[in-house]
């Protein structure tokens, strides 16, 4: 739907050239702004729309916390640091991770009109699933795309709903075709291991994902 928008820079002289950004990108940036949202919702530009969710369960509430605390422990002398409900701009794009690792000081990666950080400085975002088969493809499929697009270097998906539950850790993203080429999928009950950036080695286990 976005085609020309989501195509990558070229590089002049190793410098990115930003390419303008399509009609209906730059509509949907003028209505996200201009948005008054009821308390306990957020905003979402995904894919060529505005997309509004509620805050999360109890379930995924805990599931966020001990994300949270355990990154927090991980990431503790890095200059790093894990973020929540902030908003993580690429080229008129929106969009709010559960969490996501970047700069202990945020100041460092703002993005252009001051709304959020550019994409191009975190690190890692991490989306702990919902129930609903919108919310699941929002995470599992959408959001995957958009997260490559921004050439992300790691996406973790906490999935309740797969199967017994898993964790999804995707890595080496290609912009050119907003997928992520490496996949791995580890059931609860097995550590996954982020497997490079500030968080290498952090693993999500039992501690993590026990109900």
């Amino acid at each position: 739907m976005t085609a020309l928008a989501e195509e990558v820079a070229p590089v002049v002289a190793d410098k990115p050239v930003s390419e303008p950004v399509s009609d209906l990108d730059e509509v949907l940036w003028q209505a996200w702004k201009a948005m008054d949202l009821p308390e306990g919702y957020r905003a979402e530009i995904i894919e060529g729309t505005i997309e509004l969710s509620p805050t999360g369960r109890r379930r995924h509430t805990v599931l966020m916390g001990r994300l949270h605390r355990a990154l927090d422990a991980h990431l503790a002398g890095s200059g790093y640091a894990v973020h929540r409900d902030g908003n993580v701009i690429h080229r008129h794009k929106c969009w709010i991770p559960d969490l996501f690792v970047a700069p202990l000081d945020l100041d460092e990666i703002p993005d252009e009109e001051g709304l959020g950080v550019d994409a191009a400085g975190v690190k890692m975002v991490v989306e702990v699933t919902s129930p609903g088969h919108r919310n699941l493809q929002r995470d599992r499929a959408r959001k995957r795309r958009e997260y490559a697009r921004a050439g992300i270097p790691v996406y973790v998906i906490v999935d309740d709903f797969d199967d017994e539950g898993a964790v999804v850790v995707l890595t080496s993203p290609d912009p050119k075709k907003a997928k992520y080429t490496d996949e791995h999928r580890v059931p609860y009950g097995t550590d996954a291991v982020v497997p490079e950036g500030p968080a290498k080695g952090f693993a999500i286990g039992k501690a993590i994902v026990a109900s």
